[in-house]
């Protein structure tokens, strides 16, 4: 106020309100300025007024940010003590998240027979994570398999290199394809931020839709993130994928139920054409055996961290190295492994060379302990060889399962032969009043997953529901199998072994036991 008239011009107001810290554009301004004061000048009090509203304002979208990112505001928290240390952590459980969870098992497995005494989940009460615990439930959850998938490589790139991506990152690229096949300028580049205006969804559903589901883009002509988000899942109604989120979740970019979102959108419209008869001889297929996934799922259930997607680039990087084969070999043999030559932290200038280092350990440990690593070095693993990370990778598991199993025939401190653990598994059934037995790990008996429900039930009586035994086919020996894991799995085993394993008879007790 230069002339002391007690009012300010307002071509000067906005300057004012830059200098106490609240800076708003120009369109915002205007129409503000239709509010206060008699459009030339405003007053000391009207500049009061405006600047206490654009303060309150911005504090409660300051207070709403602080919420989303880190406030437990609509969560609860549990206490624990760390598996690895007697220190207390705590871990934060949000509701909504707890909730959609819920909802979409009940939505999905309510009709699965073998589910029929888990499901429905409450909602509440924490009951969710007492009806996952036996596995039951998890093992019924999983991704579809899309042919199709080649048509997310990028220049140059190929199909073992598209394995090496997180299901993160390969849904990522799926959004990013149906994007640019609708002419949609727009990338997405995470599930929090970039979604939470709806927009990016609302393209993607139109996109993947089928003809005549009636699926469209008026989403896009709604004011405001909550109310437009809300108008997106109406679309989603309409190819029955109103899962996971609320449009609460959306605009406030909840990332574990985005990404809950768009998994669901991809199992059940994925969009991506399957290969013509033209292209089938150009794409070498990658496709993961079965005994590449029996290795990776046993790492898995160790709790590596990070998670093992594809074996080779994963332990080539000597991370996993570090977090999973280090560690097994201490559990194989205490004291085994100097911790001082294993690098915890890669340079710049070095990474290559102390990844190459920590795999060279990693056989040389292995030798010490007798394996066959005939001709294979630490370039090897670091290399990604297939063949020769398979050598390894059997033998640590082999050496990690006769240790366990050690513990159960009393072995002492040598590994568990084949007889001793057979010895154990009969003596276990007879002492139990079964009349099942195995002769060796390829016994034809094993096939039909009765031998392995009886071993179960003996070592914990009850925990095996008979009448889900099925008998008479080999779909009815595979339905046992899975019983059979997930059981094993309830009972507190770390159990990495596959239902065809079973069926086949493949050395199962080594991986199940």
């Amino acid at each position: 106020d230069e002339n002391g008239h007690g009012s300010i011009p307002v071509a000067d107001v906005q300057e004012a309100l830059r200098v106490t810290g609240i800076d708003i554009p120009g369109f915002q301004f205007r129409d503000l300025m239709k509010r206060f004061g008699c459009g030339t000048h405003l007053t000391f009090s009207e500049f009061q007024d405006l600047f206490t509203e654009l303060r309150a304002e911005r504090d409660q979208e300051v207070k709403r940010w602080k919420e989303q990112i880190g406030s437990v505001t609509g969560a609860y928290t549990v206490k624990g003590l760390s598996e690895q240390s007697n220190e207390e952590i705590v871990h934060t459980i949000r509701v909504e998240e707890e909730v959609a969870f819920s909802n979409w098992i009940n939505s999905s497995l309510i009709n699965d027979s073998d589910l029929k005494d888990l499901v429905p989940v409450k909602t509440d009460g924490g009951d969710l994570y007492t009806k996952v615990q036996d596995g039951l439930i998890i093992c019924q959850i999983d991704l579809i398999h899309v042919p199709g998938l080649f048509r997310l490589l990028q220049n140059d790139e190929t199909l073992e290199d598209f394995r090496k991506l997180s299901p993160e990152q390969i849904l990522i690229r799926w959004v990013n394809y149906h994007l640019s096949k609708a002419g949609v300028n727009r990338v997405l580049t995470n599930f929090t931020v970039d979604v939470s205006d709806s927009e990016i969804y609302t393209y993607l559903l139109n996109e993947i839709a089928p003809k005549g589901a009636g699926v469209t883009l008026h989403p896009l002509s709604v004011q405001g993130n909550v109310k437009r988000a809300a108008a997106m899942l109406d679309e989603a109604d309409k190819l029955d994928c109103r899962e996971f989120v609320a449009p609460n979740d959306v605009a406030q970019g909840n990332y574990k139920l985005n990404l809950a979102f768009v998994a669901n959108l991809f199992n059940k419209y994925p969009g991506l054409p399957e290969p013509g008869a033209d292209e089938i001889e150009n794409i070498e297929v990658v496709e993961e055996t079965r005994e590449e996934k029996t290795y990776r799922n046993w790492m898995n259930s160790m709790g590596v961290n990070p998670y093992v997607n594809w074996l080779y680039s994963d332990l080539s990087n000597g991370i996993i190295i570090l977090q999973c084969l280090f560690q097994l070999y201490d559990i194989i043999r205490a004291g085994l492994v100097n911790w001082k030559r294993v690098v915890t932290k890669f340079s710049k200038l070095k990474g290559m060379m102390d990844q190459i280092q920590n795999c060279n350990y990693a056989v040389e440990l292995g030798r010490q302990l007798r394996f066959s690593l005939v001709g294979i070095q630490g370039k090897d693993i670091y290399d990604g060889n297939q063949t020769l990370t398979l050598a390894l990778v059997w033998q640590l598991m082999s050496a990690y399962t006769l240790t366990v199993l050690a513990q159960c025939t009393h072995s002492g401190d040598r590994l568990a032969t084949d007889k001793e653990i057979i010895a154990w598994v009969n003596q276990k059934l007879a002492s139990s009043g079964r009349t099942t037995h195995i002769r060796s790990f390829q016994d034809p008996v094993i096939s039909d997953a009765c031998v392995v429900l009886d071993l179960i039930d003996a070592i914990k009586p009850g925990v095996i529901d008979y009448s889900l035994v099925k008998t008479g086919s080999v779909q009815a020996n595979l339905e046992n199998a899975k019983y059979a894991i997930t059981s094993g799995r309830k009972i507190g085993a770390k159990i990495y072994a596959l239902p065809e394993d079973i069926v086949e008879s493949l050395n199962v007790f080594e991986r199940v036991l």
